[in-house]
């Protein structure tokens, strides 16, 4: 069953979609927060593992970040790392508000950059009892460092220049400067996850009209400061599952995150997917569904 929501946000009204199994056992019902990659919004991939989940008996929350898909706030696009966190917080909350929810039986999944928002904002939000990722992405390091940490450190300065740059125009009543999360044309790079960002966004696999629209530049300044990871140790010892796809060019900040948490932590590979197949490629979706079904059973349905 889907049923439409909102909820409050730093003051900002979140829209939700709470999927909840059609056929649900006893209740309270165990339930998952799933938080959307940086571009996206709750339709996408959040549904694709929103119904799944559901399906195994647990209610999922998916939601569009503020100032995001059909999210209030000004300005539109906005990226804001620790607003992303407490959305997740604000949709925990959400949950712990509904009858048909146990409020101690409550994780969060976060897929692409949310895969870094869900485990920061989890660090000290205790409500939280269970953290699970789909491609990582620790946005603020992608920014500092590049996709696969070999970025020079010029490209940094000239991004941080810029982003002043750009502050100082909108001080001076310029507008705010906009570019596309995703290019409506498909441009040569040398990274192969750009051209699968590009097709997942921009062609009828997995285009919504909320999504892929524009960002601010002059946010990147409050993105690197950002650092998903630095503090994982206080998961602990609440448990963490990261999946990431053999082939995906964001594999190792899955990895790294899982070595350097202090309690319990697993990682899963799924073989041969690329970052963007775990948005929605139904032989790696359902192989992830498994893992995160099995871990959110294990610490979330059998939970007292």
């Amino acid at each position: 069953m889907r049923t439409d929501v909102t909820f409050p946000s730093s003051g900002l009204a979140l829209a939700g979609i709470l999927f909840t199994p059609d056929e649900p056992g006893p209740h309270p019902l165990p339930a998952i927060v799933v938080s959307h990659p940086g571009g996206g919004v709750k339709e996408q991939s959040p549904t694709t593992y929103g119904e799944r989940l559901a399906r195994a008996g647990f209610a999922v929350l998916a939601f569009d970040a503020a100032r995001q898909g059909a999210s209030e706030g000004e300005p539109r696009g906005e990226e804001d790392p620790f607003q992303r966190a407490e959305d997740v917080r604000a949709a925990v909350s959400h949950l712990t508000t509904r009858p048909e929810i146990d409020p101690e039986r409550i994780g969060a999944l976060g897929i692409c950059a949310s895969g870094g928002y869900v485990p920061y904002a989890a660090q000290t939000d205790r409500r939280i009892k269970a953290v699970a990722t789909v491609s990582a992405a620790d946005f603020g390091r992608v920014i500092r460092e590049g996709v696969d940490g070999t970025q020079p450190p010029e490209v940094l300065d000239a991004v941080l220049a810029r982003a002043g740059e750009l502050r100082t125009a909108e001080a001076r009543g310029e507008p705010p400067h906009r570019e596309p999360w995703v290019p409506d044309e498909w441009r040569d790079s040398a990274h192969r996850q750009d051209r699968e960002t590009w097709e997942f966004y921009r062609t009828a696999r997995g285009a919504h009209p909320r999504a892929g629209g524009t960002r601010l530049p002059r946010d990147l300044d409050r993105i690197a400061l950002y650092d998903s990871f630095a503090l994982i140790r206080l998961l602990a010892p609440r448990p963490l599952l990261m999946i990431a796809g053999s082939a995906a060019d964001t594999a190792h900040l899955s990895r790294e995150a899982v070595a350097a948490a202090t309690g319990p932590a697993e990682l899963r590979t799924v073989d041969s997917a690329t970052h963007v197949d775990l948005y929605d490629r139904d032989e790696h979706v359902t192989t992830a569904v498994a893992e995160l079904t099995r871990f959110f059973t294990a610490h979330l349905a059998a939970a007292g």
